[in-house]
């Protein structure tokens, strides 16, 4: 069950306004609470701003980098929502390894920011880009490109994903920074392109031709107002739907993928939502740094009413093809159509196997990437070729498949990070044994078993 204070926090409608002298201008619980940036880790702070214009938050970004990447070819960037507990939760957001999968393959670094958003503070004195966060984020591209050795960061694309208060964020990013922007997914959260009489305190963004051609998705759970119509999130759906239909209307590569299983929480959209931006990666980043952003083809694309179930190519699609959400290619719409189903999409690809295995007396430690397509939700541990145990035990996560580093409400790892570790405490001074360990995906595919190691029992 979803804490109802974390619900709160999260509905941008709940949020109030607090005055500048109440800002902290330094950390504060809870974001004085965050894992170590060393290498491939880097991180940089600023403090709130008082001037006209400039964010009044204090804001902590956090990178990793790929340790083969030379260069850099994109950032991708995974923003958090509002409120504290959702904004805690961008602390651990770059220590994602399903996240670092998707940004390794395209040769990019993985930024998670966060907002020191005090409780009962405006949201959007963040979410809205215009007040401060877009020039911030612009500075610690440049801030962690010289810190890492990787200068370029300041100029590479975007890739965005965004939940709730963060969904406005990447939007308004893009309609600010259409040129920049390689994709970006929307997670219950657009930002307005009309006035809206009923939240005066929203500024509606203006919609330039050029994000016409940056592929959009936006993702919402069904219980925020497509089949749920009297709960807290029953107007994120009219919002994603009047955002959506003013994009499509004029050509725009914007598609609409209802999760049916969720409310505001983000359930297992990370299974469509990486295989999209990966599908939208390959075809857009230049091959030379520095080169325009390349245009999606317009021979490949499929259609689906927006909140049905089955998608079709352009030429058999029997509607209104500015009325239809868009989907880049035939595989990632046929992903659409098992996402939308029931969230469960075919993998058949194993999981990389562990690598660079370590003993040290009982303590077995270990390194491991994540499978592109369904992340990681466990490990087996075999002592002398036999089973020894799973890690976890038993998995767990409240808002979809069990993954092994945990998941919270805005998609991040939960603290402290889950450590890549299994001490064997059956195993008797002076005895010598094999270990090695395989990787299990989230669909259940076991990856080939990592080398052995060789080690004698603690003494």
């Amino acid at each position: 069950m979803i804490p109802r204070k974390m619900m709160a926090v999260c509905h941008l409608a709940a949020v109030m306004l607090i005055t500048l002298p109440a800002i902290a201008r330094a950390q504060q619980p809870p974001y004085n609470v965050f894992p170590a940036a060393d290498p491939p880790y880097y991180r940089v702070r600023y403090e709130a701003s008082t001037q006209p214009g400039e964010l009044v938050f204090s804001a902590n970004f956090t990178i990793w980098i790929p340790r083969d990447v030379k260069t850099l070819r994109c950032v991708i960037v995974h923003q958090h929502g509002c409120g504290e507990g959702s904004c805690k939760s961008g602390l651990t957001g770059a220590f994602d390894l399903h996240w670092q999968a998707l940004a390794k393959k395209h040769e990019g670094a993985l930024l998670a920011p966060t907002y020191e958003q005090p409780e009962k503070a405006d949201c959007q004195m963040w979410c809205d880009p215009r007040n401060g966060s877009s020039a911030a984020f612009q500075k610690c591209l440049i801030d962690l490109g010289e810190k890492s050795g990787h200068p370029e960061l300041a100029d590479v694309p975007w890739a965005l994903w965004g939940h709730s208060g963060g969904g406005h964020w990447a939007g308004g990013m893009l309609l600010l920074h259409p040129q920049r922007v390689a994709a970006a997914w929307l997670r219950s959260g657009v930002p307005l392109l009309k006035p809206d009489p009923t939240q005066s305190r929203i500024k509606a963004h203006t919609l330039p031709d050029t994000a016409l051609k940056v592929p959009m998705m936006c993702n919402l759970g069904t219980k925020e107002g497509v089949t749920v119509k009297d709960n807290q999130f029953a107007k994120v759906w009219p919002a994603n739907e009047a955002f959506f239909n003013e994009v499509r209307s004029q050509g725009g590569l914007i598609g609409v993928a209802v999760d049916p299983l969720s409310s505001h929480d983000c359930g297992n959209q990370r299974y469509f939502a990486i295989p999209w931006l990966d599908a939208c990666l390959s075809v857009r980043l230049p091959k030379v740094n520095g080169e325009p952003l390349r245009d999606m083809p317009t021979d490949r694309l499929w259609l689906a009413e927006p909140t049905g179930f089955e998608a079709a190519p352009v030429a058999k699609f029997a509607g209104d093809a500015l009325k239809a959400a868009w989907l880049p290619n035939e595989s990632i719409a046929r992903a659409w159509m098992e996402y939308v189903k029931d969230t469960a999409l075919t993998d058949t690809t194993p999981p990389p196997a562990p690598k660079n295995l370590r003993v040290n007396g009982n303590e077995l430690t270990w390194d491991a990437e994540a499978d592109l397509e369904s992340g990681l939700a466990s490990f087996i541990v075999e002592r002398d070729g036999q089973f020894l145990a799973n890690i976890p035990e038993k998995g767990s996560n409240p808002f979809g498949r069990p993954v092994f580093q945990n998941l919270q409400y805005s998609d991040t790892p939960t603290q402290p990070l889950v450590p890549l570790r299994f001490t064997d405490a059956t195993a008797k001074a002076g005895e010598k044994h094999s270990y090695r360990i395989i990787a299990i995906n989230t669909v259940g595919l076991k990856s080939k078993p990592g080398e052995n190691s060789v080690a004698e029992g603690a003494r």
